[in-house]
């Protein structure tokens, strides 16, 4: 995303969100196996996706406060990519990281440092306000890096290049990677976490089953070609997750029909969804990020566990 520097990244990426990730009057509804069997790793080896466009943003990402993150690059399938990553804490030892992917243009990274009310926090600060090592990645064609978008598709293995660059730390825990992500991101890191099962846990916010529900514009394969959709939609893949998935939503204004489709449509018991009350979209989000720090502070030792229940949920801000 093209930013004006008078304008902050995460009031321009809400702006986006509203238009780009609200549900389509007419969902989809084909069955969640699209696949005959295969995972979405198996299904994406017998395909090769066709771009209709190709486009790249160019502009360098702004240098963040000294002290709050670091301007890095780390190595991926295209080349050198950008990301904010928390300078090493003071504390010695191992520490837990989350690797976490903005709604909007998920392939571009800005200011996430700047304070933002409770009711539409996109920061999610309050990983580093907990101590928890962050890495905001920037993905192939955003800011200046090499590559070009492919829209939920080769962007999976950038976001699997940085838990590889943060598990290579040797500030942190290797075991203790997790990955979240709202919105756009929270599209996409449900189709990270359908094809590689090595973060403790995902948490997804506001994601949607099939990525046609998306704005057209941000998509540069051809919306009736069926493969392409649903090579880069997560709903049909549900089956595909081997890990512990976490998926959220407000209960007005929000993706809750999305989120009720996909619950409809698994049987995996790897996922859980929530719908948390008396939130929407975005003010979702400083709550349960706020429950999700703390529980992963807690979460040591093998095997993991992390758990949320609906109560807890149900009770956040009374």
């Amino acid at each position: 995303m093209r930013l004006s520097s008078a304008i902050p990244l995460l009031a321009v990426l809400g702006l986006v969100l509203l238009s780009a990730c609200r549900p389509s009057s007419t969902p989809a509804t084909a069955g969640s196996d699209p696949g005959n069997g295969q995972t979405l790793v198996q299904a994406r080896k017998e395909a090769s996706t066709r771009l209709i466009r190709q486009t790249r943003d160019g502009t360098a990402p702004p240098t963040p406060p000294e002290g709050v993150f670091d301007l890095i690059r780390y190595p991926a399938p295209p080349g050198a990519l950008s990301a904010y990553l928390t300078p090493r804490p003071a504390t010695p030892g191992k520490h837990p990281a989350i690797i976490w992917m903005t709604g909007g243009d998920s392939n571009t990274i800005g200011d996430v440092w700047t304070p933002q009310p409770p009711e539409n926090d996109q920061s999610a600060a309050a990983y580093r306000e907990a101590g928890i090592v962050m890495m905001f990645p920037s993905l192939r064609g955003g800011n200046d890096n090499p590559g070009i978008r492919e829209a939920f598709y080769g962007e999976i293995q950038d976001i699997l290049a940085a838990a590889d660059y943060l598990a290579s730390l040797d500030y942190v825990d290797p075991q203790r990677i997790y990955l979240g992500g709202h919105s756009t991101g929270g599209t996409l890191v449900l189709l990270v976490a359908e094809s590689d099962p090595r973060f403790r846990a995902t948490f997804a916010f506001g994601p949607v089953h099939d990525i046609s529900l998306h704005d057209p514009g941000m998509l540069p394969v051809a919306m009736d070609d069926t493969r392409e959709i649903r090579l880069r939609s997560p709903g049909y893949w549900l089956s595909s997750i081997r890990s512990p998935v976490y998926v959220f939503e407000g209960d007005r204004d929000a993706n809750t029909d999305e989120l009720e489709w996909m619950r409809s449509e698994s049987g995996n018991s790897n996922i859980e969804f929530f719908i948390v009350p008396r939130t929407d979209h975005f003010s979702v989000l400083a709550p349960v990020n706020t429950l999700i720090a703390r529980k992963i502070m807690a979460d040591t030792g093998t095997p993991p566990r992390l758990q949320i229940r609906q109560d807890e949920l149900s009770n956040l801000g009374r």
